[in-house]
């Protein structure tokens, strides 16, 4: 690959593995995986429960190390980062949301989207008005002093949003994102993604089981099972979408 091509990679994993002892059992979570995606896709990652779908983001958003193999993510090998490295990469380069919102009970939405910002040690009164901007961009620029409980199921994913895009990130990691939320809610979470995606031009990887949900946000549907890349395609249907993928 030329060194043009090479720099427009956000994410290229080289034959990656993720292996674990289970008991007497090897377990082949990520089991040789190879995948490259380019700055500003939107990528699926569909399969059934354990094919490996979570495992490799997790790998991706330094979670996890591989056992062998490289992550190479904007350039860095991952698997080469100390933990502070590793913890400075999820700080700066990456936004992560997950099916579960991981918001803080006894905070204020605008103290949970801010809290990034307190790790990176922002002078407080830029973290807040960074919180402010990215609670309104997801539309709960009134929802400042609402804590976590006083909020719908698609408010407090929106909140997840909200602190995850505080860094404004290069790339969003997804995590079965609607799939606690009912299916015209989770559509209002997927437009804001695919927004964030276009208007950005932010790299996404998505773990997903919907079929549905991937073709019509996803520009690319790579299809894991057993730890395996089965198949990797182009999204006809997401790119025939006005403002779609290309």
């Amino acid at each position: 690959m030329d060194g043009s091509s090479q720099s427009s990679l956000a994410i290229r994993t080289e034959n990656v593995c993720r292996h674990y002892q289970m008991g007497q059992a090897l377990v082949r979570a990520v089991d040789g995986i190879s995948i490259d995606i380019r700055a500003g896709e939107f990528v699926a990652l569909l399969g059934a429960s354990g094919s490996g779908k979570s495992s490799l983001l997790n790998l991706v958003a330094g979670l996890d190390r591989p056992t062998s193999g490289a992550v190479i993510v904007q350039g860095n090998n991952l698997a080469a980062l100390s933990r502070e490295e590793l913890a400075k990469y999820r700080l700066h380069a990456v936004g992560m949301v997950f099916q579960s919102f991981n918001l803080i009970p006894s905070m204020t939405l605008l103290e949970n989207v801010e809290l990034p910002m307190r790790f990176a040690e922002v002078d407080r009164h830029e973290r807040e008005e960074l919180a402010r901007q990215s609670l309104a961009r997801v539309g709960l620029g009134e929802r400042l002093a609402h804590r976590p409980m006083e909020l719908s199921g698609g408010e407090q994913q929106r909140a997840s949003l909200a602190r995850a895009l505080i860094n404004r990130p290069k790339l969003l990691l997804a995590d079965e994102p609607t799939g606690n939320l009912d299916s015209r809610t989770g559509s209002e979470i997927m437009e804001l993604i695919h927004s964030f995606n276009q208007s950005l031009g932010m790299t996404v990887l998505m773990v997903t089981h919907e079929q549905a949900l991937a073709e019509k946000y996803a520009g690319r549907m790579a299809h894991l099972a057993d730890g395996k890349l089965i198949d990797d395609l182009p999204n006809a249907s997401a790119s025939a979408r006005p403002g779609g993928a290309l």
